[in-house]
């Protein structure tokens, strides 16, 4: 927890939700422990989307569609949206949320690692105004430079989960081993983010931490 637990509690009874069908998927997602992106994170997208009137949006991360589906729903009405998955039980579901959704046409699933289905689109050519980040954390640095080279000047770059639930300002030596890794690595990015002079990033306690990234 971020932000003070009673706060938040507040800002999240705020909600106005999003629509029948994508508040059951959420609650499908929570019931299968499934996680994504938390409810004041969600607003936050939102107002950028408005904001931003994003055309052509990359997700890294997929999970059951949740957040790709929610972007969909709150971009341009023709924008496309390329989303990237990597663990196969995940991938039908997402798959059936698109088509539930009526947007399996707009949303384009690849399977895969990240890693290496990247740099690909990068070859081909393909560029974005928005991408957004929420994979698994330690991921972030080692594919930063083609996500970056994939981004347009101006565009958005969300990273989700940039905090790792506040442990990220303790020492390495206070996180468990198992999380020391992802600890060095999420650091290392948020100083890239915070340090390029091609990048103008600002760090929220939004969620779990959400870094915003404008490609100058």
């Amino acid at each position: 927890m971020i932000l003070d637990e009673r706060l938040l509690t507040y800002i999240n009874s705020l909600d106005a939700g999003n629509g029948a069908l994508l508040d059951e998927i959420e609650k499908e997602a929570l019931e299968s422990e499934v996680p994504i992106v938390r409810k004041d994170m969600q607003n936050f997208l939102k107002l950028l989307l408005a904001i931003k009137r994003p055309k052509r949006m990359l997700e890294v991360g997929c999970a059951v569609g949740f957040s790709a589906l929610l972007m969909a729903e709150y971009a341009p009405d023709d924008a496309q949206l390329t989303t990237i998955e990597n663990w196969p039980p995940r991938i039908p579901v997402a798959r059936e949320n698109f088509k539930r959704a009526g947007r399996d046409a707009q949303i384009t699933l690849l399977e895969g690692d990240a890693g290496e289905i990247l740099p690909k689109l990068l070859e081909e050519g393909r560029s974005y105004d928005w991408i957004f980040m929420d994979a698994a954390k330690g991921q972030y640095p080692v594919v930063l430079p083609t996500v970056l080279g994939l981004l347009e000047k101006d565009g958005i770059l969300i990273s989700d989960n940039v905090l790792f639930d506040g442990e990220i300002i303790e020492s390495r030596f206070a996180v468990t081993r198992r999380n020391r890794t992802i600890h060095k690595r999420m650091r290392e990015y948020l100083y890239t983010l915070t340090h390029d002079e091609h990048l103008q990033t600002s760090v929220l306690p939004v969620g779990d931490g959400a870094a915003i990234t404008v490609k100058r």
